[in-house]
């Protein structure tokens, strides 16, 4: 069982996740914008190698897309 972000947060912009991993396991999922100069938030990952599974990253959540789930 591990900590999954679903499709959801595609566009989040919030991050309030990142913010509050202790282990700085979730990365930003980004792309370059199309309609100019920079990059869009496309998602996040959480990394498992460091996750500690400590559930800290889902209420700050504010489109509640993280939740436990198993890997396959």
């Amino acid at each position: 069982m591990a900590w999954v972000i679903t499709r959801l947060c595609r566009d989040c912009v919030d991050q309030a996740c990142v913010e509050v991993c202790p282990v700085d396991c979730i990365y930003i999922d980004k792309e370059r914008n199309p309609k100019g100069k920079g990059f869009r938030v496309t998602g996040f990952t959480i990394d498992y190698t460091k996750c500690m599974f400590c559930a800290l990253c889902v209420e700050p959540c504010p489109v509640d897309c993280i939740s436990m789930s198993s890997l396959q």
